[in-house]
């Protein structure tokens, strides 16, 4: 059986090495971009099975736009939107109402600090297993 491969995008050199060394204890295969210019170029030649991206890179709302590119291109393709924006700006999101869900091309909406047993389920949840 082929490992599953997910996808992490945080231009955090810190997050981006952990949330991979964790996903890879899973047992999942990983790839790594560090904006969401090189997540788009990934996507072009590569069908993640799951990503977990995060929403502030270059720009404020570089996770949603790199959302919306790999619904566009993979709607069954989960992802995860990992934020610590409530924390930085004040401002907070969720999935909660159908409007929301509609605009924010996200599967789970998960604040940074995001422990292990945590992200593990959320993975598992998605991916079915």
């Amino acid at each position: 059986m082929n490992k599953k491969q997910i996808l992490i995008v945080d231009d955090d050199e810190d997050f981006l090495l952990q949330t991979k060394i964790r996903v890879q204890s899973f047992g999942y295969d990983t790839i790594t971009a560090d904006s969401q210019k090189q997540a788009e170029e990934i996507i072009k030649e590569t069908k993640p099975d799951l990503a977990i991206v995060d929403l502030m890179m270059e720009n404020e709302d570089s996770g949603f736009i790199l959302s919306y590119h790999i619904k566009k291109q993979y709607p069954d393709v989960p992802i995860i939107l990992a934020t610590s924006v409530k924390s930085e700006t004040g401002r907070g999101f969720s999935l909660n109402s159908e409007e929301e869900k509609r605009w924010i091309k996200a599967d789970v909406l998960l604040d940074k600090g995001i422990r292990a047993d945590q992200l593990e389920r959320e993975i598992k949840k998605l991916l079915k297993l």
